[in-house]
């Protein structure tokens, strides 16, 4: 089982637009949104959920005050400042450490889970697709797409797919880690901008580091070829080969107002160009 994650170093570059493609494009896949904090994924797939996974992270202390004496060694030792006066937990604070229950000489506080999110699997027009939400607010995002990949990893199994299409969430930080550990091969989603460019050479570090290999597609490649020219030196020089160049277009803006990806829209030379850009990567897997 092939498994692809196509990551970008910033939002907007068009990372969800290019993976709904593929999964349109994909003759026997599982899609995977592993961007847990903004999913959108679903908005274009419209998905029928079929079962829902409650995701619990991080443990919350409570303080039982028919137990509590109120001796305040817990309030001394909670660095996060998270016990409020008459020594109640705030669960906004509160980073689930557990010292207050260590320290607790009354056996007072406890350490108890709370739902913090849900991971669905769903099924589309173009096959199963595994999603989540994360909790407003709430913290772990790495942790529930590690869960998102692994329901991901039963419902292929289950359905015989040979491919993970993975959309990863922007950015290098846990959740990106969460998405990239163990795949085949990393598609980078970048832009010819000055931000598009420092964020590409971030989250290539990422991939090398954990020795996924890189492929890179620049979207809106004709908005500055000075730009443009500077991303082809850096993949020159890393040795990382360009899967395709997409011209700006308005053509995603009005896929996506029809509910629809960009090669179930149309067929013209934009749709073209994914259409390329999804043959280029199947051949580097």
């Amino acid at each position: 089982m092939k498994q692809l994650t196509v990551i970008s170093g910033k939002g907007g570059t068009g990372k969800t637009t290019l993976t709904s493609s593929f999964a349109a494009l994909a003759e026997n896949a599982t899609i995977a949104d592993c961007d847990v904090d903004a999913a959108n994924m679903h908005l274009l797939l419209q998905p029928e959920i079929i079962k829902t996974h409650d995701f619990t992270a991080l443990p919350t202390a409570i303080i039982h005050p028919e137990l509590c004496t109120g001796c305040g060694i817990c309030v001394d030792h909670c660095r996060f400042g998270a016990i409020k006066e008459g020594f109640e937990i705030d669960p906004y604070i509160c980073e689930g450490c557990g010292v207050c229950e260590y320290v607790c000489p009354a056996d007072a506080v406890t350490m108890e889970y709370n739902k913090c999110g849900e991971a669905y699997e769903s099924k589309t027009r173009f096959g199963p697709l595994v999603h989540a939400k994360l909790g407003i607010g709430e913290e772990a995002g790495g942790k529930l797409v590690t869960l998102v990949r692994e329901i991901a990893e039963e419902v292929s199994t289950k359905n015989n797919c040979d491919t993970i299409i993975i959309d990863g969430p922007p950015g290098t930080g846990c959740s990106v880690i969460a998405a990239l550990t163990g795949v085949d091969i990393a598609l980078v989603v970048t832009e010819p901008t000055v931000a598009g460019i420092h964020d590409l050479k971030r989250v290539i570090e990422v991939a090398e580091h954990f020795d996924i290999p890189s492929l890179v597609c620049i979207n809106k490649s004709d908005i500055n070829d000075r730009k443009r020219r500077e991303i082809e030196k850096f993949c020159t020089q890393k040795g990382i080969k360009i899967a395709g160049e997409i011209p700006y277009d308005t053509t995603p803006t009005e896929a996506m107002v029809k509910g629809k990806t960009i090669v179930e829209y149309t067929d013209n030379s934009f749709a073209k160009c994914v259409v390329e850009v999804w043959e280029r990567v199947k051949e580097e897997m």
